[in-house]
Order: structure tokens, then sequence, then C-alpha cells
């Protein structure tokens, strides 16, 4: 091996050509003799060791693939120096003109705080009082004040619900009910199939019947949601509400499908126990206080916003304010009383603003917000994007998406296609995002984050027994870390989930991340066995006919089995009951009335129905048909039974 050159001062030195084995970056100006330094005059380590120590625990990796991995992680750290993204107001003359304003009149900051104070005041007053107006609706002579109702509200409980014959849902006719209905009731749609006679509706308001002709009066079969059918009769506005008076009209056969005011109501060619109708004539006057309420808040949060530069007001009062006008007006839980409303809001509210505080502080609302001048701009961008997202039902009420989850998008016409130029849209501006970042640095720590992020959801993929389940809150606080960096497309998007976080909560509230597939159930299929039955025997005469059915004792853990007559509960026959009376069902039908009949079967467990069959139809000929393969679906979804 070729000596060292000697240094005057003693010791070992890098050689005057370029021999390999001189050490690595090593410089002679300004450095102090090794000797000054230590006493240890050891020769440097030769730069073949210095290479070989540095990938001493990798050398399973190819070289190649060592090479790329350096390149990507040098690329990741971004340039040198970082370029910070800040925006400079377009038109700064005019967008800083209202801080102006406020320094030249009120320069103080007592007075500001003052100024503040009453500003939130006159908003909350304004609030209130506009929403006590709409709480009222003229009383109707005879009835009384109506009654709050929601969207879903029926007479009658789908499947076996109303019990057998229908008793548990009585009276059939003689009553009525003066009632309210919020808006948009329109939008209001059972999600799974739902059974109507032989057909299966779904993704559709549940209305089932209306006028028979033109100039007559509608009936409606008592389980049709009550608002939707008072939208399709004329009644009361999709876009106001309003108030009217339901009555029960009894038995009723053969209701007609029609196409009014936006809802295609269903028909259904045979006889239901109970049916209602609306009464003609009522004078009432009630409207829903949304609209005016959305007039009211975006005034006040436009106006905050070009007034103010602190970052924490201003995000603090726009988010207090669009969840509190979420919750009351926008897209409120459906509540009997404003009491209860107010109260279901505040139970809410409080760990939302801890959320708040730590989105403001460690999601990058402050950094993003923070010495911003472009006070036109941000209420554009952030505070618009931020309207746009606490407004989900009405902005992205478009997109045929209803849940998201694979049962949903599977059945839910255009739902894949939707859901795929969503991901595009995703991908494009996440790829956008990492040259911002990039650009500044913070490359690698985010996609730590995000790394975190994952790991995280794909352990909770593999946890036994439970579904992880995406909602609106969760999905925001996913992807706003992505937003901390301050330009203006970055401004949007933060607004946006923001705006998410606060629909989701307001409207829904913290729902559990990790679901049991029983709290996943809601109204689909259980995909239980289901009855086995023989071909019935038919007997027609001129006085009585009868159609008779038989089946094998319910395996276990069923005890017994339910029959649905056109989507009654006729017959409900257990095991231990003794006499056969779980083996047959006999019915009988008057001859003149020449109506098909549905008949559905499932198995009971206790006082628990599961899947029914598909219908099988009595023709109106007394012919049979037999049901097809599989469950039918007779549940649905988020109703309430007055």
């Amino acid at each position: 091996m070729s000596s060292l050159d000697r240094r005057d001062g003693g010791g070992y030195g890098p050689r005057g050509d370029d021999h390999p084995d001189n050490p690595i970056n090593i410089s002679t100006e300004n450095l102090l003799a090794l000797d000054e330094l230590s006493d240890d005059s050891t020769p440097p380590t030769p730069r073949f060791l210095q290479d070989q120590g540095t990938y001493r625990y990798f050398k399973w990796i190819p070289m190649p693939i060592r090479r790329v991995s350096k390149a990507a992680v040098k690329w990741a750290k971004g340039p040198e120096p970082p370029q910070i993204h800040t925006i400079k107001p377009i038109f700064p003359t005019i967008q800083e003109y209202p801080i102006r304003l406020l320094d030249q009149h009120v320069p103080k900051r007592k007075h500001r705080i003052l100024l503040l104070v009453g500003y939130y005041f006159f908003w909350m007053f304004t609030f209130a009082l506009v929403m006590r107006q709409s709480t009222f609706a003229t009383k109707i002579e005879d009835w009384g004040t109506p009654l709050d109702i929601g969207c879903g509200n029926t007479y009658w409980a789908s499947g076996n619900g109303c019990g057998l014959n229908g008793n548990d849902c009585r009276p059939f006719a003689g009553s009525g009910l003066a009632f309210r209905c919020p808006a948009d009731c329109a939008k209001t749609k059972v999600l799974n199939y739902r059974a109507v006679g032989a057909q299966e509706i779904i993704y559709r308001p549940f209305v089932i019947g209306g006028p028979s002709d033109e100039g007559t009066s509608a009936i409606y079969r008592s389980d049709s949601f009550i608002c939707g059918a008072a939208i399709h009769a004329g009644v009361i506005d999709n876009t106001q509400g309003g108030c009217g008076v339901v009555s029960l009209a009894g038995q009723h056969r053969d209701y007609k499908s029609s196409d009014h005011n936006g809802i295609k109501s269903v028909g259904f060619d045979s006889s239901f126990p109970s049916s209602f109708t609306f009464r003609e004539g009522i004078e009432c006057t009630a409207t829903d206080p949304r609209w005016q309420l959305l007039f009211v808040s975006l005034s006040f949060t436009i106006v905050l916003s070009l007034f103010t530069t602190s970052p924490g007001i201003f995000f603090f009062s726009i988010f207090t304010g669009l969840f509190f006008h979420v919750g009351l007006a926008s897209d409120p839980p459906y509540s009997n009383s404003t009491a209860g409303l107010v109260s279901n809001i505040l139970g809410k509210f409080l760990p939302a603003a801890f959320c708040a505080f730590v989105i403001y502080k460690y999601m990058g609302v402050e950094r993003n917000l923070t010495g911003l001048t472009a006070q036109i701009e941000k209420t554009v961008l952030w505070l618009g994007g931020c309207w746009v997202g606490a407004l989900t039902n009405y902005t992205f009420d478009w997109i045929p998406i209803q849940r998201l989850n694979a049962h949903d998008l599977q059945q839910q016409p255009g739902a894949k296609l939707a859901l795929a130029i969503i991901i595009i849209v995703l991908v494009t501006i996440v790829v956008k995002q990492i040259f911002f970042f990039r650009a500044e640095g913070r490359l690698i720590k985010y996609l730590g984050i995000y790394g975190i992020f994952l790991a995280g959801i794909l352990v909770s993929l593999l946890l036994p027994g439970l579904s992880l389940r995406i909602h609106h809150y969760i999905l925001a606080l996913l992807l706003l870390p992505g937003t901390s960096i301050q330009t203006r497309p970055a401004l949007f998007y933060q607004g946006l989930l923001v705006g998410f976080f606060i629909n989701g909560i307001a409207r829904w509230g913290f729902d559990a991340v990790l679901q049991t597939q029983a709290a996943l159930q809601g109204d689909a299929p259980y995909n239980s066995l289901l009855p086995k039955i023989s071909q019935p025997f038919i007997q027609l005469g001129q006085n009585v006919s009868s159609i008779s059915f038989s089946w094998l004792p319910p395996p276990e853990p069923f005890d017994g089995i339910s029959v649905l007559v056109n989507d009654v509960e006729r017959f409900r026959g257990y095991t231990d009951e003794g006499f056969a009376s779980d083996k047959h069902f006999v019915w009988i039908k008057d001859p003149e009335i020449i109506e098909p009949e549905y008949f559905r079967f499932a198995y009971m467990e206790g006082s628990r129905s599961w899947d029914y069959t598909k219908a099988g139809i009595w023709n109106e000929d007394g012919s049979w048909t037999e049901m097809q393969s599989g469950s039918s679906k007779v549940k649905s979804r988020s109703e309430e039974v007055l």
C-alpha cells in the first residue's frame, strides 16, 4: 500500500495526487492540525472502507435499487433553500381595503373587541329571531297546532312490524293528524330494496298510490312516507315544506302510479287494510327556515371574513357559525321539537370544538391563514369551499353515491363510474400537492404522517368481526394535513374539508369508525335460510276461493314461520303450539274480487322474523306463479311510525 505524505505539523494528510485512498471531502483550509485536536495520529479511513461501512446493513439490496432509493430521497428532500409558498394578493389595493378601513375607523384593540362582541350578538340575535318565527305554524280549525314530523314518518311499519293482521298499527280509519313537514323531503329515499307486491323499490321516495284519475282525491298506502305523499299530492311544497291534515281512509284497492311534483309514486294492484288521504281546503301557514337562515349566515360570515385578518378569530367564528347553521337549519337531524334539536346540537358541539382546535393548530389551518391579507380571495376560496362542504346535502346530492360501501356501489346505477372519476380527481390533486410540499422541504415529513394513516387503515381492515367505515368527518381528518400549504388551491381544499367535517358531525354525530356487521346491517337482507314451500293447493268456487300452503318444519335455530299476504302479516305459527299450526296456512278470498294476491314466507326465531322469500302470486285467473329464488326485502331504512 502506498504511504501517505507527512504534514509539517506531524500526523498524516492526503497525498498530493488524486489517490483513491484519500479521505472524502477533506480540506486543509481553515482547519487545525490533527495533533491540535486529538492525540490520535491514526490515519483517516480510506474511501473504499467508508463506502463499505455506509452500506454495511444494506448489502442484500441490489446496487441499482440503492441508487434509485438514494436519488428518490434526495429528490423528496426538495431544493436548498426551501421555497416557501405565500399568496400575494391580486389587486392588493382592493383586497386590503377592508383592513385599512378598519384601521382607520377602529384603530384601538379594545374598541375592536367590543365591535366583535357586538357583531357576534347581532348575528346570534338575527339567527334566533328568524328561526323562532319559523317555528310557529297557524292553528288549523278543529285540528289544532300541526305536529312536526320527519321526512320518513309513516302510519304503517314495514314487514311484520305492525304485528299479526296489522293490529299494532290500528286504527285503520276514522283518525287523522295535523302535520308539518320540513323542506326537501323529496330527497328521502329507500336505500335498500323494499318490496311492494312483486316489485322491489330502491333509490326513490317510498310513496305508494296517488290520484286514480285527474281531478280525483289522492289516496296512498299507509306505509308511504307521509311528507313525500304530501309533496306528490301538492299539499306542501318541497322547497319550503308546509303543513296540512292527513286522514286515515281504511282499506283500499288498486293504488295507481303517477308522476307529480317531482315524485313518481309506486303502483300496487291489490288491496291493503290501511290508507290515508289529505283533507282539502285546509288553511295552514308554515315554512321551513333554512333558506332565510342561509341568507343570514352567509351574509355574516362573508362580512367577518372580509374584515378580519386574525386566523383564530376567523376560523373559530366560521366553524361555530356553520356548525349551528347545519345542525339547526340546512341539514338538521330529526327532532320533534326545537328544544330537542338545540339539545342535540349542543351535545355534539363540545367534542367538535376540541376537534376544531386540533384542526386549527396541527392540521395546517393556522399556517395557511397566518399572514394572509388577500381578503377577497380568502373569502371566495376558503370560506366558499367551507360553505360548499357544509351544504353537502345540496352541493353533492347529484353524485350517485349514497353510502361509500361495497354493497351500495354494486347496486346503485352510476356509482362505480362516479367513484372512478372521484378517485382520478383526488389522485390529480394529491400529485400536485406533493410537488408543493417538496418545494417547501416538508414532503418526507408528510409522507411519514400518511404512512401512519395508511398503516392504521390496514390494521383496521384486518381486525376480526369489525368493519372499517369512512364517514364524512373521518375523510376530512385524513385529508386535511395535506392542505397545510399557503396556495390558492390548498385554501379551497382546506375550506371544503372543514365543511365536510362540520356537516358530518352536525348531522350524524361521531359515528364509530369500526363497526360490527350487526351495526352495518341496516335494512339489508340477512342472507338467512328461506322456507321451502310446496306447490299450493288452490280451490276456486262461486262463493269462496282458497289457497292452501304447506312446508317442512323449520330447522334449528328457527322455531316458527311468518306469512305476509299483500305485504301484511296474516299468519305466524310456532313449533310448540301443536296441531301442526306451523306447517299449514290457508288464505280465503271472495271470487268476485278480481285482483292478484302476493305471498311471502320467512322463518321466525322468537318474535324476530328473518329474510322473507320473494313474492309468489295468486293471479286474477286463479293460477299460481312460483316465487323466484332469493330473499325479498321488506324492511325500510330510518322510518318512524306515527
